[in-house]
């Protein structure tokens, strides 16, 4: 086993200890730009959907240098993407990519970075109607088609992107968690890498049920990781930390190949942001075995 997994489990098993409060958790090294690590191109766009009739999005393309078009590039796509392609973000990952490719703790992977879905004004002076909730809390395969129906063949036209389910991932923080699991829970044959941030494994929209259905499912082949504070919220929802224990204890006991890492922070990307690099090392660690 080589040397950066192991400091990668490591800081998953000590890194809750480091740590005394939500706002000691930073971006580490891996999270700066480095001298001599080539770095990729970020590009915006948007996009209107007609899986979510009447929404419109902001959305963000990252293309490593070190894609040359010759073969097809792994994918991660990121829910509420405006806040991991952030350069001064809790999670910064393009910086992120920038280096652990170069290093090659993980493969060329393009990153499609997704805002939810907003209803423009009808009037001017109105604000847009946000249709966050319903697109990443409710449980069905919406969002998993949107993705795979309208906008990945959208940036398909101008990156090559693998059709291999495990070099594709999804994550997300919050809600955005739960929507990147129920992507691969309902299409684990386009998406088999699942990452989700103090994920909303709540009652918003019926996502508690998820624990019962993974025990009593036959399990699908999926990598999942997940990340949870010991102060995220308690509300009429349900509790966030007890939701993902939940989670992961059903993971266990389907013998999924899962890891939870318990910190010490509350509802915030602080905590998933200052391990992110070791997640993404995580995620990706048998990635040469891989054929995009």
């Amino acid at each position: 086993m080589n040397r950066p997994f192991l400091l990668c489990l490591a800081t998953f098993a000590y890194g809750a200890s480091l740590f005394a409060a939500d706002e000691d958790y930073v971006p580490g090294p891996d999270a700066m730009v480095k001298e001599g690590v080539p770095q990729g191109k970020v590009t915006q766009h948007t996009w209107k959907s007609g899986i979510f009739p009447g929404t419109e999005r902001d959305y963000w393309i990252y293309v490593p240098a070190q894609y040359d078009g010759s073969k097809p590039a792994c994918l991660m796509v990121f829910f509420d993407g405006g806040g991991f392609v952030s350069e001064k973000g809790a999670f910064r990952a393009p910086t992120v990519f920038d280096n652990l490719i170069h290093a090659g703790d993980m493969p060329v992977t393009v990153g499609v970075f997704v805002n939810p879905g907003v209803i423009p004004p009808a009037k001017e002076g109105q604000e847009p109607r946000k249709n966050r909730s319903f697109e990443y809390d409710t449980l069905s395969d919406q969002n998993a088609r949107f993705l795979l129906e309208e906008l990945l063949p959208e940036v398909g036209k101008s990156v090559k992107l693998s059709a291999n389910p495990d070099c594709r991932g999804v994550c997300g923080n919050s809600s955005g968690g739960i929507a990147a699991f129920t992507v691969a829970w309902e299409r684990p044959d386009s998406f088999r890498k699942v990452v989700s941030h103090i994920g909303s494994f709540t009652n918003i929209r019926g996502g508690h049920v998820y624990p019962a259905l993974i025990r009593k499912t036959e399990p699908k082949p999926l990598r999942v990781f997940l990340q949870e504070g010991e102060n995220d919220l308690d509300n009429l929802h349900g509790n966030w930390p007890l939701a993902n224990r939940q989670m992961e204890a059903a993971l266990k006991f389907a013998k999924y190949d899962h890891h939870l890492v318990m910190g010490t922070g509350k509802h915030s990307g602080r905590h998933g942001g200052a391990i992110f690099p070791d997640t993404m090392r995580w995620i990706w660690r048998d990635w040469k075995t891989l054929q995009p």
